[in-house]
């Protein structure tokens, strides 16, 4: 026998409106269960479960400001907050996180009866414009590798991450998360853990290969002393791992240093590894597992590389162009 939803009580709308205080605490408890489920349950990787804590954020705001509470809001709610996120300049892709954030929040609700009905159901993110990834030539790759000072530890290190981060193409969280039992070096491999703990095997270039071996040989344990760390890469004055930014700020200064136009971050040299990949010829799926893209459309934006090499092909050897 199908067990029946247990109905909404109405007074529990009144006495929010007449306590708010209580109603925020209220409100910011399901956001935090939402958010426990999402971590401890569906195992989602930290960086999603911190974006999801702020969209869920700025909507408590959103709804304190309006005088609602979560589990009232309805369709031209979300649709009025949605607009107030576009006014304030946030990107449609960032938007469209926040729209999906939110049907999985009031899907949640539901489910927990919370709320009787979803107001969220079809609820639609804006149409982003397409925006093509940005990434630097192979000779900016090399004059990047080269800016290094490799007779220090801290150099040795900042050599082997450029050079691992290009030569597999992994995410920030997952190079910085990657432990010493992840490598296989003498069979130029290793284990990456990406989204939601998924696991993937990535090969390793013969360069890659030599510089994190004597990184770890030499700069490494330079680095930690008499500490020990779990990470492959560690921070040269702490000795405990290497954050995003610490990160960001390593390949931030060193595009400087190499004299690179554009400002350089962890995804251009993603996004470089895979556009070089496939300007030399290599098949759309084998990116698309080598990046650990859970979906093809997600690696079909560097598809604009393959078009612009087909009209040169095409405008060299067309007998009538």
């Amino acid at each position: 026998m199908k067990e029946r939803r247990k109905p909404l009580l109405p007074k529990q709308k009144s006495l929010a409106l007449k306590n708010p205080k209580k109603q925020c605490s209220q409100d910011s408890s399901l956001t935090q269960t939402y958010l426990d489920e999402l971590k401890l349950v569906r195992r989602l990787s930290n960086h999603t479960v911190e974006n999801y804590g702020r969209d869920l954020t700025a909507l408590l705001r959103f709804t304190k400001n309006k005088g609602h509470e979560l589990r009232s809001l309805t369709r031209q709610d979300l649709e009025a907050f949605i607009r107030e996120l576009m006014k304030g300049g946030l990107s449609p892709r960032s938007v469209g996180r926040s729209v999906a954030c939110m049907r999985g929040f009031f899907r949640f609700l539901l489910l927990e009866r919370n709320i009787a009905e979803n107001p969220a159901e079809d609820l639609h993110p804006p149409r982003a414009w397409s925006a093509l990834p940005r990434f630097i030539s192979i000779k900016e790759v090399d004059l990047l590798l080269e800016q290094p000072d490799t007779s220090t530890p801290k150099g040795l290190r900042d050599r082997a991450l450029v050079e691992l981060l290009y030569a597999t193409g992994m995410r920030v969280s997952e190079l910085i998360t990657l432990k010493p039992y992840d490598l296989n070096l003498s069979a130029n491999y290793l284990i990456c853990t990406g989204k939601g703990t998924k696991q993937r095997l990535v090969p390793m270039g013969d360069q890659a290969v030599k510089w994190v071996r004597q990184y770890l040989e030499v700069g490494r344990a330079q680095l930690l002393g008499k500490r020990s760390s779990a990470f492959v890469f560690v921070n040269a004055r702490r000795g405990s791992g290497l954050s995003r930014v610490g990160f960001w700020k390593i390949i931030k200064g060193y595009g400087l240093k190499a004299g690179i136009a554009q400002e350089l971050s962890p995804h251009v040299l993603r996004h470089s590894f895979a556009t070089h990949l496939l300007e030399r010829g290599a098949d759309l799926r084998v990116i698309q597992t080598l990046l650990g893209h859970a979906d093809l459309s997600s690696t079909q934006i560097y598809t604009h590389i393959l078009e612009a090499r087909l009209r040169v092909v095409y405008d060299q050897y067309h007998p009538r162009e």
